[in-house]
């Protein structure tokens, strides 16, 4: 994972903690919206895994009741078939927790944390602006009217061309990458 990345994930985890009046806001405040944003990762892996061991329970049992009490061939196959679909889904939900300690860890070093603070700052200072930028370029719609996290998407990918010199291209093709 690039430590740019994942600032951005921070930063979009991060951003809706954020008060909406661009106020100056403290450094030990930021910090602690980003510190409850890894710390809302961590409850996240854990109910990831939590779901994840109770679909194998459940794939279990319907793999227990497919040898027990199923009164047909076709009524097994049925409950083997139901049993394996839990099993994929579990292991899916475990793929993606087990990334996210990865995550985490990277969410500490010290460059991560700079770029995620300089991100929050820059987008909460230039608020106003960066939203007058993004209306602007909109046709035939309004900020308002798109979901609150695609919202800030936008206004992290214009805060980073705009205000913090990332290539254009760069932070459009980073924002189709987030969320």
């Amino acid at each position: 994972m690039q430590a740019r990345r994942i600032s951005r994930e921070l930063a979009l985890l991060s951003i809706g903690q954020l008060p909406a009046k661009p106020d100056k806001l403290q450094t030990q405040q930021l910090q602690d919206v980003v510190v409850a944003a890894i710390r809302t990762l961590t409850t996240e892996i854990q109910d990831t895994l939590e779901t994840a061991a109770a679909e194998l329970n459940r794939g279990s049992e319907r793999l227990l009741s497919s040898e027990t009490r199923a009164s047909d061939v076709q009524s097994a196959r049925t409950m083997v078939k139901d049993a394996l679909e839990l099993t994929q889904t579990a292991i899916n939900r475990m793929g993606a927790a087990l990334e996210l300690p990865e995550f985490i860890q990277l969410a500490n070093q010290k460059e991560v944390r700079a770029y995620v603070m300089e991100l929050l700052t820059q987008v909460q200072a230039n608020r106003v602006e960066v939203d007058q930028l993004i209306n602007a370029s909109m046709v035939e719609w309004q900020m308002h009217r798109l979901a609150r996290i695609d919202q800030d998407i936008l206004r992290i990918a214009v805060t980073e061309f705009w205000r913090l010199g990332v290539p254009q291209q760069v932070a459009i093709n980073e924002a189709g990458g987030t969320g």
